[in-house]
């Protein structure tokens, strides 16, 4: 009888050994696809840092937003395709309306709209206008381009991030 019991107590033991084998596998392999997916190149949300690099190819009449950390500070870059064909850059903040937090844009058909003040921006205006409550423009002098890229550098990002001081996109 006891070596019933002392075999029913390893029967036991041997499945719950099994089981916990079983969870951490799980956890693991959870672990690990977390990994793969928050890993570079896979996630294009995640914010660049250094020099800010822009796809041409990837620029078209729909805004892109392309984000930047500088230091602990979130920023965010737009680029639009003009009705000329010119790529034009801001950052996605308003210069009127920066401060509250709420001064970035969406888009609505073909303007940006302000979801501070509900002010409303053509996208050919974009980088062609300063002042106002309008996006802070990102102009030749502020930037570098090739045949594939447009180059925004580190340091003028990191001058910039004042914009974003209060941003709360």
């Amino acid at each position: 009888m006891e070596k019933a019991r002392h075999g029913k107590k390893n029967a036991k033991f041997s499945v719950m050994f099994k089981n916990g084998i079983i969870i951490i596998f799980i956890f693991a392999v959870l672990i690990l696809g977390y990994i793969i997916i928050k890993s570079p190149g896979s996630d294009n949300t995640k914010a660049a840092s250094g020099d800010l690099k822009i796809p041409k190819s990837n620029i078209s009449e729909t805004v892109s937003f392309y984000p930047y950390k500088a230091g602990r500070v979130n920023m965010e870059v737009l680029a639009v395709r003009a009705g000329d064909g010119t790529i034009r850059t801001a950052f996605n903040t308003c210069q009127v309306c920066f401060d509250s937090g709420r001064g970035y844009y969406r888009q609505q058909g073909d303007e940006l709209v302000c979801q501070n003040c509900g002010n409303r921006f053509k996208l050919d205006q974009v980088e062609k206008i300063r002042g106002g409550c309008n996006p802070v423009p990102i102009t030749k002098g502020n930037k570098t381009e090739d045949d594939e890229y447009i180059i925004i550098s580190q340091d003028f990002l990191e001058e910039s991030k004042v914009l974003f001081g209060n941003w709360r996109k």
